[in-house]
């Protein structure tokens, strides 16, 4: 790889590495250490592929978010086959950036913990990213209908998870 590819990618990097860990936490419902693993994977298959076909995706940073989901999906499915928690380190609480309001970003990442991976990954990109449902469903390989069942369905289930909760954070 060229001199100036690679430094072409070390700017990519630099510039997206934030939003990338941001989404990453978000999808790991702010396990910051796993988000990091996450983050690290995204890069490390975009630096695969900077140096034949980047010149061909019209948007790169769109293509890193969602290599950023493909990730986080395959790892979800190997996870959930062979490793078991054992308990929580301390600091892996932690937060991707300070919050205005400490509880309620423990409370809706707790909500979004409890969703399936590929419901928090539709909220995460709808919501978060801001994405529209045409790029969420070619982000997460999905036709469109399908995106807006699971967002219908994934909103739903954080109104039951948080029910009334959220009423209380509005007075604040």
């Amino acid at each position: 790889m060229g001199r100036s590819r690679t430094d072409g990618f070390r700017a990519f990097a630099a510039a997206r590495t934030g939003h990338l860990y941001r989404s990453a936490c978000l999808l790991t419902s702010g396990d910051t250490h796993l988000a990091e693993d996450l983050v690290q994977e995204t890069l490390g298959r975009m630096y695969v592929l900077w140096g034949r076909r980047i010149g061909r995706i019209d948007n790169p940073a769109a293509y890193a978010q969602t290599v950023l989901v493909r990730v986080y999906l395959t790892h979800r499915r190997r996870y959930s086959s062979s490793e078991r928690p054992h308990g929580e380190l301390p600091g892996a609480d932690t937060a991707a950036a300070p919050a205005a309001d400490p509880a309620l970003r423990i409370t809706l990442l707790d909500a979004l913990g409890r969703l399936a991976p590929k419901d928090r990954a539709v909220v995460v990109l709808r919501y978060w990213e801001d994405r529209s449902i045409e790029e969420t469903a070619q982000a997460m390989n999905l036709s469109s209908a399908a995106v807006r069942t699971r967002c219908s369905r994934a909103l739903s289930r954080l109104r039951e998870q948080l029910g009334g909760s959220l009423g209380e954070f509005a007075l604040r």
